[in-house]
């Protein structure tokens, strides 16, 4: 059965999802980036973006677990791109280059309707503007019966965990304390919501958390 998961999201040891200040050079906010380093390093997210090596440890099978089966994403605007309000053009195509690493289709959240943005490699970006139920709707056809990850940002995942709407998240804690950005579980009571640690591991360069919700 399809299941709605956030996979691989990086948090500081001081819960921070996403460093402060984000623009065009700090994409994940300042110092967001060394959240990710575990990533970076794994053969996984270096053939991604077409590079060689990369270690084949812990890291990298979570890193690969969480692009198996994915049939649609759902992302907030800030991951799509830093461009705020309405869009003054269709100029900005996207973090990733010409050919992002999804390869299916990606649901944005927005509060300004633009055309679907079509890209190398069979992804294409679709702009919803009418929330994240309706966005989930719109990647569960998408999907086929393959899962759907969220993939953030913080503020995004919240209001999927407030909805009851996510079934599974696997959390990677980076090593790192940010002091500033935004927490990623900020104001939620993760037991009262049903949700349980169902699997835990250590890897080279970040600690694995997955969390699972129960059937109520």
């Amino acid at each position: 059965m399809s299941k709605v998961k956030v996979m691989s999201f990086s948090v500081s040891l001081d819960g921070f999802g996403a460093g402060p200040d984000q623009d065009l050079q700090n994409p994940l906010g300042v110092g967001g980036a060394a959240m990710f380093g575990w990533a970076f390093a794994t053969r996984t997210f270096r053939t991604m973006f077409g590079q060689e090596g990369g270690s084949t440890g812990v890291d990298d099978g979570f890193a690969r677990r969480g692009f198996e089966n994915m049939g649609a994403w759902i992302l907030g605007r800030n991951m799509f791109g830093p461009v705020r309000g309405p869009w003054p053009d269709e100029a900005w195509r996207g973090w990733w280059g010409d050919e992002p690493p999804y390869h299916v289709p990606v649901f944005v959240l927005t509060h300004h309707p633009r055309p679907p943005l079509e890209m190398q490699g069979g992804t294409t970006f679709h702009f919803v503007t009418d929330g994240i139920e309706a966005a989930l709707e719109r990647a569960r056809a998408a999907a086929g019966g393959r899962d759907i990850r969220v993939g953030g940002g913080a503020a995004t995942i919240r209001q999927y965990l407030r909805a009851g709407l996510l079934d599974e998240m696997h959390l990677a804690v980076a090593p790192v304390l940010l002091g500033r950005g935004e927490l990623l579980l900020h104001g939620i009571d993760l037991p009262a919501l049903g949700w349980q640690v169902a699997e835990h591991a250590a890897g080279e360069n970040a600690t694995h958390v997955v969390l699972a919700r129960q059937p109520r």
